[in-house]
């Protein structure tokens, strides 16, 4: 599945992103804990180097708590690295953010230095949300849809610590195209630039593995379908997604299921594991060689038939557009007959 959503809004964020990053000392970066690495911004890891980072898992109220810990536990292998599981139903421990950010620099006085911090994540992550309950009052706008905050800001938080806020951003093209369904299966891409049924027939299998219990329950189920189709089929009869004829209306059906999943109707659900992660990594790496390898032989083969067809001209130049001589089984020329003698 590829994203075609990227306003222009994202691409000056970016340039805004680039610009202040080396003036901060620590970088906030929220996450979404259903999906850890498919909310993680490659750009970022990119430019921030060494630079000291918390990286903050937002709505960990929706995702497996196993899973949520095993991926705090992986994340914090990285140098300089530390985690924060929150949620909106605990602001006080949502509020420990700003202790840790203090300990990410214990030489520092709070009385006499600044730390300056930068926030970042993709959109409809929660990053506004945490914002508010930092500052303690409502200063970042906040909506249940991707691309709320279009502008950056500056905020005076307390233990003089400042936070810069920017747009929640995507990134052009997003390689891991199992990540792209999970943007979209969370809700951090608009739903007019996804299909449901696309994204549904991309979870429901993983669903139908992963967290059978849960829907059994959620959807009142005695057994377990046996595939993606026939789970969306039960789920729009009992939902009354018909069509005429009593046929289910597969786009409705799946358009439930994902909103089931994002509301958090279906349980504690993570979309990804570290250990799945790196299997998709691998392959993807050796999907990409193999391409590479493919497109290398291509253009040999290019280039010596292109050879080929240089030394065949180099024969006779003047021979070009006009058939091979064939030497001894040339046809020799009829005589021409003698004139007679008077």
């Amino acid at each position: 599945m590829a994203i075609h959503w990227y306003p222009g809004h994202m691409h000056k964020a970016q340039k805004q992103i680039r610009e202040i990053l080396p003036k901060v000392d620590l970088l906030i970066e929220v996450l979404d804990a259903r999906i850890p690495f498919s909310s993680e911004n490659p750009m970022i890891a990119e430019l921030r180097g060494d630079k000291p980072c918390i990286k903050v898992l937002s709505k960990s109220d929706l995702a497996d708590p196993e899973m949520t810990e095993a991926w705090q536990r992986h994340l914090e292998q990285e140098n300089n690295v530390k985690t924060l599981a929150i949620t909106t139903e605990d602001p006080a421990h949502t509020k420990q953010l700003l202790r840790l950010c203090r300990n990410m620099f214990p030489s520092r006085d709070k009385t006499f230095s600044t730390i300056n911090t930068l926030i970042v994540g993709i959109p409809n992550v929660g990053k506004s949300t945490l914002i508010n309950t930092l500052a303690g009052r409502p200063i970042a706008k906040t909506g249940n849809e991707p691309a709320v905050t279009k502008a950056q800001q500056r905020i005076n938080l307390e233990d003089g610590i400042v936070l810069f806020d920017t747009p929640g951003i995507l990134w052009p093209k997003v390689e891991n195209a199992n990540s792209s369904y999970r943007l979209a299966a969370s809700g951090a891409i608009r739903d007019t630039a996804m299909e449901y049924d696309d994204v549904a027939f991309f979870i429901a299998p993983y669903l139908l593995k992963a967290y059978p219990d849960l829907l059994k329950e959620r959807f009142e189920l005695k057994s377990l379908p046996a595939t993606e189709v026939e789970l969306l089929e039960v789920l729009g009869a009992r939902r009354g997604c018909l069509k005429g004829g009593g046929r289910v209306d597969l786009n409705k059906a799946s358009e439930i299921l994902i909103n089931d999943l994002r509301a958090g109707m279906l349980g504690r659900i993570s979309l990804e594991s570290p250990d799945m992660i790196i299997r998709e990594l691998a392959q993807l790496e050796a999907d990409k060689q193999a391409k590479q390898e493919a497109d290398r032989l291509r253009k040999e083969r290019f280039k010596a038939g292109k050879r080929e067809g240089t030394r065949i001209k180099e024969v006779d130049p003047k021979n070009k557009g006009k058939a091979p001589k064939s030497g001894k089984n040339k046809p020799a020329k009829p005589p021409f007959p003698k004139k007679p003698k008077r």
